[in-house]
């Protein structure tokens, strides 16, 4: 991981001021925030806290997103920031000790993270080694991302585990679209806000490890 940092470091000079330092900052406020979720997820399990159910789920994380956009320009977003992230650490407890409870769940979770975390380095690396510009895929992540958002929710009320599956193995795909396209928002300029940038990748991130373990959980034999 250190050697691919370094890379993605030594690609910097390549690049604007201003993207260099948007993607300084990204990296640096993106890896306190992981750290961040990943001790309120702990706290979490460590307390046996309830999840707060899908409802107070999504009012929790738009409310937050929102807060968060809304003063992103300001000292206040990166209170917002550190909130939003807590809190989707907070929910994510509940889930990683269901999954732990299983026999294989040590298993399952760690295979999860460093899938995660291959996919997130491998990607990013890539575009910041060619920099080749993925702003033309942003509709279809748009697009895509809200249908698979509403077939979760459909998966989840109606309880189709077969459409749970399938929005799993696309939010795996839409999510390291994702993480190209803000990749490259940030090389090419188009994104320009650090606090904004961070907030897409760390969701990818998220998503992309959820999904993961969702798709290990079943194929793992998790009912």
């Amino acid at each position: 991981m250190n050697t691919s940092i370094s890379i993605m470091q030594r690609q910097f000079g390549a690049m604007s001021a201003d993207s260099s330092k948007v993607l300084r900052n990204t990296y640096a406020l993106l890896s306190m925030t992981l750290l961040f979720s990943a001790a309120m997820a702990g706290l979490s399990m460590a307390l046996n806290l309830p999840h707060p159910g899908i409802v107070l789920s999504l009012v929790g994380y738009f409310g937050l997103l929102y807060a968060t956009t809304r003063f992103r320009d300001s000292a206040l977003g990166l209170l917002c920031v550190f909130a939003l992230t807590g809190f989707m650490g907070y929910t994510l407890g509940p889930l990683l000790s269901q999954y732990l409870a299983l026999p294989n769940g040590g298993r399952l979770v760690m295979t999860a993270m460093g899938g995660t975390a291959v996919i997130f380095l491998g990607l990013s690396g890539w575009v910041l080694a060619t920099r080749k510009d993925f702003s033309f895929i942003g509709g279809f992540l748009m697009v895509g991302i809200l249908v698979a958002f509403v077939a979760g929710l459909a998966a989840v009320f109606f309880q189709i585990p077969a459409l749970s599956l399938a929005v799993s193995a696309a939010f795996v795909l839409l999510m390291s679209g994702l993480i190209l396209y803000e990749t490259s928002q940030i090389v090419h300029g188009g994104e320009t806000n650090y606090i904004m940038a961070t907030v897409s990748l760390f969701v990818s991130i998220f998503n992309l490890f959820v999904s993961l373990l969702q798709l290990l959980g079943i194929w793992g034999g998790d009912e």
